[in-house]
């Protein structure tokens, strides 16, 4: 019998609202939910790719461990048993900072894994933490900690109500959003325009969001930096700055003038590769706007300098009065508030507590920059890296210097990794713990709740019951968490504890642990139960959980979620200063001594040599980093493993379109076909990242069609950011030259 289900995409950040109509297991179509609240009928083609992975048959059912004559199925409990036994062991002889963890990009989408993870990284006591975030957002959270109190609280564009929205190095048409969840973005953009506002797009490249803007600025890679700063000194020498009612929260603004006074236009133009006019009128522009927004993503959190833009990004919105006010960048007030509830232990952020063991870089919320990862394991002494634990990720295709990093792994005592495929960085485990797919557990997002452009909330049960003999990610981690407790456990005492906590989590289950986060949030009734455990600390958890779940149910809870299967309107994002600020008195400093100080050291802009180009990156609306390049759906086509290269650029080479062109830098090369196309600002070059799917092992049918290379071969992780050291992606100086002999490949990934 067919049947309708109501379901979540968690493809990208979206958050689309999907209507999946099937019969049993079997998918017969999947269509966007015109009742959705949020996305109203939007969707994008991943969402579809959602039958592909569902049914894939390279996805893992069982966990499987390496032998001699391959990988061979074993039992959840010899699986779970041997990985603790292992990493304990490895630890007993090594020391607690000899196993390392990596999370990647899907495990913000999967709420059961984020419940779980910090006990998870508790039990395991190392300080060799990693994620993606330090290949991606790191500077905006670093930016968030700093000015606002909490790594978490982002400032989000309110699209549907600005009248000028200014994009630095993001393309939201084809990432639908990145630390700004918006369904159908071309949709909001255009509205923006119809009600006579204008968006703006700054960017090396012409993108699908730059075709649609307004206006459209060529912009040199990782020169974001100059121009934010001359941008600033327009707005002081003119007298543009006006915070209006934050002004009377606000510390630093005489510092800041004095910090960009020399940086005057004429200064920064040539660098820049826009005339000072041109930026002249963009900064008066920002100030006239009755409301403005300025947003940036990994064009400027991934280049030369991204802690000082992305801190510039947030002051600008600050000086001209545009933080905190409808049509601005405004802060959510999510259902289940990440936020509040994380502050609860009292981390809302660090950076620079200690640092890493070979190069000596700063952690940032307890992790690591990956750029130092495979030197943690390759550089013997105290302290080395012996075992590696990945959850949802593959570092050797989305980190730099992914060939250092497979010679890595391929010599840790002990690997295991949480995934359902055997891609590019699993192939390296010992033990592979597949979780249940996308369709098969329940969908709630309190990450992205916690990042859109409206006040949603929406939880969607699985569309199937969990296979026999499957676990979901929580279940997984859970396990190890508690086996690895048991290990440790010295007496009677904790290990009847440890089993006590065991009990209490997979009791309450990850809809338990959204029921609570919802009861405990700002629409729920548990306000003074927030309290109580802000008081007695988290250790009171599972004794105050019991009491808030069996109390009032005036509030939002999960049953009444439930019962709204296309998610509730929570409402418009609503001005929240000072209230929601975490710094200790509730003030925002303009200029915190980090910034003061990387502001201090900021160099003069390096020429690049006359034989060189600069590289960077490209999103495609079908593709997300590098795990949906198995479904046939997202990668029918044209390849899209290219290097995109103006037509003047092309003519100095020599080389005609589709003719394979080499693309060296000090850390390798790869063969690519060339691309010509006058979107692309001449002297640069854009590849995309997240292909290469050939190497030996990998076991996706479809990927290793159409394998592509992987940019991050030849981008080295000695490239790093000045003040943070994370990855430096966008903005690498290669040399290109037409291949010998090679014309015109037919499959480019």
């Amino acid at each position: 019998m067919k049947q309708t289900h109501y379901h979540t995409c968690n493809l990208c950040e979206a958050m689309c609202g999907i209507e999946i109509e099937h019969r049993g297991d079997e998918i017969l179509a999947i269509r966007g939910d015109k009742d959705d609240p949020f996305s109203k009928g939007h969707i994008c083609p991943k969402a579809v790719a959602l039958q592909d992975l569902h049914h894939d048959p390279d996805r893992l059912r069982h966990p499987v461990k390496r032998t001699a004559d391959g990988w061979v199925p074993i039992s959840w409990d010899e699986a779970l048993d041997e990985t603790a036994r292992r990493l304990h062991n490895i630890q007993e002889v090594h020391g607690k900072d000899s196993v390392a963890l990596y999370f990647g990009n899907p495990t913000a989408h999967n709420h059961g894994a984020l419940f779980t993870l910090l006990p998870f990284v508790k039990a395991l006591r190392s300080r060799q933490r990693y994620s993606a975030t330090s290949a991606d957002q790191l500077p905006h959270m670093l930016a968030a900690w700093q000015l606002f109190g909490h790594q978490a609280l982002f400032p989000i564009p309110d699209v549907d109500r600005t009248d000028y929205f200014l994009i630095i190095g993001g393309n939201p048409l084809a990432s639908n959003g990145s630390i700004m969840t918006v369904p159908d973005v071309k949709g909001r953009l255009k509205a923006i325009q119809k009600r006579g506002g204008k968006v703006v797009v700054i960017d090396p490249r012409r993108t699908e969001t730059a075709k649609m803007a307004d206006e459209h600025h060529f912009v040199r890679p990782g020169t974001d930096v100059y121009l934010l700063l001359a941008i600033a000194q327009v707005l002081f020498e003119e007298l543009l700055v006006a915070p209006g009612r934050l002004d009377d929260i606000l510390d630093g603004k005489k510092d800041m003038a004095r910090l960009v006074a020399n940086w005057k236009p004429e200064k920064v133009a040539e660098t820049v590769g826009l005339p000072a006019d041109a930026i002249r009128k963009l900064a008066r522009d920002i100030a006239a706007a009755p409301r403005a927004a300025i947003y940036s993503r990994v064009g400027v959190t991934t280049s030369a300098h991204s802690t000082l833009s992305a801190w510039l990004v947030y002051v600008i919105n600050i000086l001209t009065g545009n933080l905190d006010r409808e049509g601005g960048v405004m802060f959510t007030k999510p259902a289940f508030d990440i936020v509040a509830l994380g502050a609860l232990s009292g981390d809302t952020g660090s950076f620079d507590r200690y640092r890493s063991r070979v190069h000596g870089y700063p952690e940032f919320g307890g992790e690591f920059p990956v750029t130092t990862l495979a030197d943690e394991m390759l550089t013997p002494g105290k302290g080395q890296v012996k075992a590696f634990v990945s959850h949802a990720g593959n570092p050797v295709l989305s980190c730099p210097d992914g060939q250092k990093l497979d010679q890595a792994l391929n010599n840790l005592d002990f690997m295991v990794s949480i995934d359902f495929y055997i891609n590019e960085t699993t192939r390296h485990a010992d033990i592979i713990l597949p979780p249940t797919g996308q369709l098969e557990h329940a969908q709630f997002d309190p990450i992205f709740q916690a990042v859109a452009v409206r006040n949603v909330v929406k939880f969607t049960p699985a569309l199937v019951a969990k296979p026999e003999g499957a676990l979901h990610d929580w279940e997984i981690l859970n396990g190890l968490t508690t086996r690895l407790n048991r290990l440790r456990a010295r007496d009677r005492k904790t290990r009847l504890q440890i089993a006590a906590t065991d009990r209490f989590v997979r009791r309450l289950g990850d809809r338990g642990l959204v029921d609570l986060g919802l009861r405990l949030g700002p629409y729920g009734t548990g306000g003074k139960v927030l309290d109580d455990l802000r008081r007695n600390g988290l250790h009171s958890l599972p004794k105050v959980a019991w009491k808030v779940l069996r109390g009032e149910r005036k509030g939002l809870t999960l049953k009444k979620l439930l019962a709204e299967p296309h998610g509730i309107d929570l409402g418009p994002l609503e001005p929240m200063l000072p209230e929601r600020l975490f710094t200790r008195d509730q003030r925002i400093n303009l200029v915190p001594a980090l910034y003061f100080r990387a502001l201090q050291g900021l160099p003069a802009p390096k020429p690049v040599a006359p034989e060189q180009m600069l590289m960077i990156g490209r999103r495609h609306i079908r593709s997300n980093n590098s795990w949906m390049h198995n479904s046939q759906r997202l990668v029918k086509g044209k390849g899209r493993c290219n290097a995109m290269i103006h037509p003047d650029d092309a003519k100095r080479l020599a080389v005609a379109e589709g003719d394979d062109v080499v693309v060296s830098t000090p850390s390798g090369t790869i063969t690519l076909p060339a691309w010509l196309c006058d979107d692309i600002m001449p002297g640069v070059i854009s590849v995309p990242h997240g292909w290469g799917h050939d190497r030996e092992g990998v076991q996706l049918g479809v990927a290793r069609k159409v394998a592509g290379q992987s940019v991050n071969d030849i981008i080295g992780s000695s490239r790093v950011e000045a003040v943070t050291a994370m990855a430096q992606l966008n903005g690498i100086p290669v040399t290109v030259e037409p291949a010998k002999g090679a014309k015109s490949r037919k499959k480019a990934g």
